[in-house]
Parts: C-alpha cells; sequence; structure tokens
C-alpha cells in the first residue's frame, strides 16, 4: 500500500526529504506557510564541506553527504553544484595544523598550500598567508535555485506542494501523529515529517513533544554583481567569501553569518568594505543587500533525525548545516519511512539523546 507522507517545510531539507520519499513511491504532500524555497535556506552561505565540524561522527555524515550531492547530481542535472574546494585559514596556524592532521588521519586529506599556490587557486587576493590548506572536494551551490530544483523533481515523481499554507498544529489520535491543522481543516497522512526549521520546536510542543533548540542569526552582505573575482571558497579570519553564479560575492565573519547585533546595515557595510579590501577587482563594487537568516539549530548543535519519543506517525529532522547535508539526510529520512531501516551514520543523531530532552 502506498504511504501517504506529509513533509512540513520546502527548504533544502524538506525538499530533499520530499525528492527521495517520491522517487520510493511515496504519495508526498510538501506544505511551507511561505513561498517555496524555506527561510533559512534562502540565507545560507551555501558552502558544502567536511572541513567543519566536530566531533567524528558528525564529519562521516557530513562526508556521506558530499558523495550523495555528487549522486543526485547524476540522478537530477539541473543540479548546478560547484565542486570548486575551498581555502582554509581562518584558525591560528598551530590550530589550523592540527586540525588538518586530524581531517587526514580521518581520511579526508586538507592540501597544505604556501603563498604561491594561493595566488594560482584565487589570484586576486590582495593579502593572503604564508600557507593555509585547500580542501579540493568541497562546493558550494545556490541554495534556492538548488530548492526549487529538488521540489520540481519531487512534482515530476508526484509530489504535491502546497505553499503559503500555514501549519497550526500536528494532529493527533489516540497518541498517533496523523496529519496537520491548516486554515483548510486537518491534512492527513500515515506519517508527517517535521523539516519546519526555526518553527520546529514550537509544532513539538503541540502534541506534547520537548525539543530544546535554538535559532542564532547570522548576516551576510551580498556585492553588485561582478565579472569574476573568485574562484571558489575562502575562509580567511574573520571573513568567509564566495561569488555566486550571477557574481555577487557573499560575505559573513564565518560560514553561518554574522550576529546582526541591532546593526544589520551598518554590519553589512563594513564586511563589504572588507570584501573590496581583499579581493581586487572588487573596489566600489558597493553593497546590494544583506541577509539576515535564523539557523535552526539542536541545543547541542549537532543534527536530529528520527521519531521523538517514538511518537508513532511522527518524524523530525533538524540540523543548522543543511546545505552539505540535505543530500545524505534526505535519503537517509526517506528510506527509515519507507523501509524502517535507519542508516547506521545516524546512531549518534537520535532526537531524544539528553541534551535535546
Amino acid at each position: 500500500m502506498t504511504k501517504r507522507v506529509i513533509v512540513i517545510g520546502s527548504g533544502i531539507i524538506g525538499a530533499s526529504i520530499a525528492y527521495h520519499l517520491a522517487k520510493g513511491g511515496a504519495e508526498v504532500t510538501v506544505i511551507e506557510a511561505d513561498e517555496p524555497g524555506g527561510l533559512a535556506t534562502r540565507a545560507s552561505w551555501a558552502w558544502i564541506n567536511a572541513s567543519w565540524g566536530n566531533p567524528e561522527p558528525y564529519f562521516r555524515l557530513r562526508l556521506a553527504s558530499i558523495a550523495h550531492w555528487h549522486k543526485m547530481q547524476s540522478e537530477i542535472p539541473q543540479l548546478a553544484i560547484n565542486w570548486c574546494g575551498g581555502l582554509i585559514w581562518d584558525i591560528p596556524p598551530a590550530e589550523l595544523d592540527a586540525y588538518a592532521a586530524e581531517r587526514a588521519q580521518w581520511g579526508q586529506p586538507l592540501r597544505k598550500v604556501g603563498r604561491g599556490e594561493i595566488h594560482v587557486i584565487e589570484p586576486n587576493l590582495t593579502t593572503v598567508p604564508d600557507y593555509g590548506y585547500f580542501a579540493p572536494g568541497e562546493g558550494m551551490l545556490e541554495p534556492l535555485a538548488t530548492t526549487k530544483v529538488l521540489l520540481d523533481a519531487a512534482r515530476a515523481l508526484g509530489a504535491e506542494v502546497l505553499a503559503e499554507t500555514p501549519v497550526k498544529w500536528l494532529a493527533e489520535e489516540h497518541g498517533r501523529v496523523v496529519g496537520v491543522m491548516t486554515d483548510v481543516g486537518v491534512i492527513h497522512a500515515d506519517e508527517t515529517v517535521v523539516a519546519a526549521g526555526t518553527r520546529t520546536d514550537h509544532l513539538l510542543d503541540s502534541v506534547g513533544v520537548t525539543f530544546k533548540m535554538s535559532s542564532p542569526a547570522g548576516l551576510l552582505s551580498h556585492s553588485k554583481p561582478a565579472p569574476k573575482l573568485l574562484n571558489g571558497l575562502v575562509m580567511t579570519p574573520g571573513l568567509h567569501v564566495r561569488q555566486t553564479a550571477e557574481g555577487r560575492i557573499v560575505a559573513g565573519t564565518d560560514f553561518a553569518g554574522a550576529d546582526p547585533e541591532g546593526n544589520a546595515e551598518g554590519l553589512a557595510q563594513d564586511l563589504q568594505a572588507k570584501v573590496e579590501a581583499m579581493v581586487q577587482g572588487a573596489e566600489g563594487l558597493g553593497l546590494d543587500f544583506l541577509t539576515v537568516g535564523y539557523r535552526p539549530t539542536p541545543a547541542d548543535g549537532f543534527s536530529a533525525i528520527g521519531r521523538p519519543h517514538s511518537k508513532n506517525g511522527l518524524y523530525l529532522v533538524v540540523t543548522h548545516s543543511g546545505v552539505t547535508l540535505a543530500a545524505a539526510l534526505g535519503l537517509f529520512a526517506a528510506t527509515e519511512l519507507l523501509s524502517g531501516t535507519r542508516d547506521p551514520l545516524l546512531a549518534t543523531f537520535s532526537p531524544d539523546r539528553p541534551t535535546l530532552t
């Protein structure tokens, strides 16, 4: 019998889950309170990486997701992922060396690059250190465009996407979640997946499930479009930059973006000034706009995937590293929902771990 599944949230995580569920034969309905694409996704720096995030189980999960992004690209030709690699020297040299040694031990060697090679990789950088590290297997994507491609791929497999349809609460009968309450009444399903970002804890609370999370703000500056000035991702102390497909240089104090601290415009202008000082050819480019995203983050900082409190009919996926992890978490969630098989890489990412309940 075909399983009916509701996915709450159409950001990159929800879109990936919907695609994999539809591919697996489920009858899928994606429900989004706003426009398709989600909110946090639109404001992501959009770095696909395994060179950030400890401990080792989190690294392994991220590495698996990079591999699955490549597989998805072969399945969905419209996915435009730029596997450009990234330059890293955003922590002190001794810490950076120890970090690289740890990654090499785990099977993801970072290449040590001197000043000359840094200039070969990114010839327009005005100031570079004596050495840094290059992560060749990493990439970037355009988050909203990628999410829309995934939603279109899910639709092509029969999924329905309901935009501007806020979920008021989760519908429950006899202790089992049976769907969602909306302005038009209850929409029923065999399984309900909460991939609702910052609204996750509110929705879970409606069925008596406690989940501890935070939603830190992250500001990014977006320059006016320019000819190609950067080849890939550049992570320096206090400034992470990349150039989008349409030519904008997107910058944050780190990949998550800076805390706007009540002065969003001033901080964005400061970031843009640093970009123009760091990238030759960007002088006078100017700030076009800024974004402030609120990152859905489990209380201990690591992904939460599975059935909270073993609640029948309910499945949860919430993580900060949505762009990196969307490919793997979409596959793993769909597999568990449709076959009951939980991937071993999820062993430490239960939503019921003590730090979250």
